[in-house]
């Protein structure tokens, strides 16, 4: 992409922690951090873990955010959201983690 073609970002407005925890009510299985939010998923198999990384990581990179993803256990998923340039967690992060839990279904 040119200088010329790239889209001015505008900035995410960081939300308060009252805010968050109004939010993550919404949201089951996932907690606040100290400025991230985050959840684990316990998938059947290795494969199944390893399959919900690559479809997050796809909705991920269609939002243009990019969670931090720890794949551990053989098939337990932690996924941490903060939206970075800002410093804390913004709507874009319960945006993504409201497509990520719908990606997971039942699977904690």
């Amino acid at each position: 992409m040119s200088n010329g073609s790239r889209l001015k970002r505008s900035k995410m407005v960081v939300l308060s922690k009252t805010e968050v925890q109004k939010r993550l009510k919404k949201l089951p299985g996932w907690k606040a951090g100290k400025s991230s939010i985050y959840t684990n998923f316990t998938l059947s198999n290795f494969s199944e873990a390893l399959a919900f990384v690559v479809r997050t990581g796809i909705e991920a990179e269609k939002a243009d955010h990019h969670p931090d993803i720890l794949m551990h256990g053989w098939k337990k998923v932690k996924i941490t959201l903060s939206t970075h340039s800002e410093g804390g967690v913004t709507k874009k992060d319960f945006a993504l983690a409201d497509k990520i839990s719908k990606l997971a279904g039942d699977a904690k």
